[in-house]
């Protein structure tokens, strides 16, 4: 995860680098304080906090709370998307978990924290301090992704009041089990691509859909896009995987070629990659040598092949 902590005194900065070294983040300190190893907050604190919660998954702030919060407000949208803050004051004695606790982690981080310091971690959020199971830290611990995110707040509710809730934790598409059901997708199937060069990425978005459709599995399951290292530029992949915001894994022909287990074989996509076939090859890889769930699957200019990590959640 990419961090960055924010210091505003000599005193905050000193902690911060020791905060930021235990998290691998990067520290950053007002334009007066600019020396080695800090980056400069600029060109305002506001539009600082903007970038960051563009591009980081946790802000943690050296200063009193207000400052963050000032420094945050405008970008704050939801728990589904806000990363992690954290504020602690100069002595390290009181980390507070601000904002996005159980999805974007900010309580752990901030426990984290007080452990580097010697100070307390200030957690409020209701089933921390009941000692109830968060359904949405457990997703989080368990690499699972949150299908309907409004649907924590009646879940968390119910385990508060003792009441019987319904989680169902599946890669599948399948019917609801209860009135209201908390559906946590698992992140344990890899997709496999093969394609023409400069291949259409609407079109290959298009395709994607259809076949995981067809496979009845949810893409929120995804963990990753994988293909031939002679893809690893091509634009349509790249934005595919963007989109199903998962990593873009490439594997050379000697690597497929290594890969346990039947696929399919084409003699010409051999003739031109140096492997029979690339698709159904790239996603057991990418699954840790895992399941082949849905073997190729061949549509205009493209191959699409579904695998599926052995991992259980826990």
């Amino acid at each position: 995860m990419k961090a960055a902590v924010a210091a505003f005194s000599e005193k905050g900065i000193a902690l911060a680098l020791r905060v930021a070294r235990g998290l691998g983040a990067e520290v950053w300190a007002p334009a007066r304080y600019a020396r080695e190893g800090l980056r400069v907050i600029e060109p305002s604190l506001t539009e600082w906090a903007g970038a960051r919660f563009a591009d980081c998954g946790a802000l943690v702030f050296v200063s009193a709370c207000g400052i963050a919060v000032r420094a945050i407000a405008p970008f704050v949208k939801s728990k589904a998307e806000d990363p992690a803050v954290v504020v602690l004051d100069e002595a390290g004695e009181n980390v507070v978990s601000l904002l996005s606790g159980h999805l974007g982690g900010a309580n752990e981080i901030a426990r984290k924290i007080a452990a580097m310091t010697g100070g307390r971690a200030v957690v409020t959020t209701a089933t921390d301090v009941r000692g109830v199971t968060a359904v949405d830290s457990w997703a989080v611990a368990n690499d699972c992704a949150v299908e309907n995110v409004r649907a924590i707040k009646y879940i968390s509710s119910a385990a508060l009041e003792g009441r019987a809730i319904g989680v169902a934790v599946t890669d599948e598409l399948q019917p609801a089990p209860w009135p209201v059901t908390l559906w946590l997708r698992p992140r344990v199937l890899t997709l496999g691509v093969g394609c023409k060069r400069g291949a259409d990425f609407a079109a290959l978005a298009a395709d994607a859909e259809d076949f995981l459709e067809g496979a009845g599995v949810s893409p929120l399951s995804l963990a990753a896009v994988a293909s031939i290292d002679i893809k690893k530029d091509e634009p349509a992949i790249i934005k595919l995987a963007e989109k199903y915001k998962v990593p873009f894994v490439t594997y050379g022909a000697e690597e497929l070629r290594g890969a346990p287990g039947r696929f399919s074989y084409s003699e010409r996509v051999e003739r031109e990659t140096g492997v029979g076939c690339v698709c159904e090859r790239a996603a057991v890889l990418a699954a840790g040598m895992g399941v082949l769930m849905r073997g190729k699957a061949v549509y205009p200019g493209v191959t699409l092949a579904l695998a599926k990590h052995r991992r259980k959640v826990q």
